[in-house]
């Protein structure tokens, strides 16, 4: 194979590696395995599996559990879904390989990082919380300060 024959290949490969790298970013909370991920750019299992990680550094798998876990992060700091909830909504199937997952990928497990972010109104009552976090215009905050 020459080198210019060489070179786009390589190109392309690049190019397909980019569209299951933002089909991962898309559709993550979606069943995706690297098989599915691989016929969408038709190429094997284990050729999209190391061009994916020449690429990019990681595997295929590897980055789709991290972008769940980012997901999960956030959804998990918004305070109002149980960590089982959060697991099913960021896509992953086993509640246990996400804990395993989550705390391998950020140091704690789900439900200490959740209490550990939780926003200071988490443990109020919503009618408290509604009063705490109304919105206060200008003027009312003006004739509130004056004495």
């Amino acid at each position: 194979m020459s080198s210019t024959a060489a070179e786009e290949r390589r190109l392309r490969d690049l190019r397909l590696m980019r569209r299951v790298k933002d089909r991962i970013d898309r559709d993550y909370a979606e069943p995706l395995d690297v098989e599915a991920l691989a016929r969408g750019v038709h190429m094997s299992a284990g050729h999209l599996s190391r061009e994916f990680k020449r690429a990019y550094g990681e595997s295929p798998y590897s980055y789709l559990m991290t972008r769940r876990i980012e997901r999960a992060m956030t959804l998990l700091r918004r305070g109002d879904l149980s960590v089982t909830e959060v697991c099913f909504a960021v896509g992953c199937s086993s509640l246990g390989t996400f804990s395993t997952r989550f705390t391998e990928l950020v140091g704690v497990p789900p439900s200490v990082y959740r209490q550990q972010t939780a926003p200071p109104t988490a443990a109020m009552p919503s009618c408290v919380v509604r009063q705490v976090t109304r919105p206060v215009r200008n003027r009312e905050a003006r004739a509130a300060a004056a004495p």
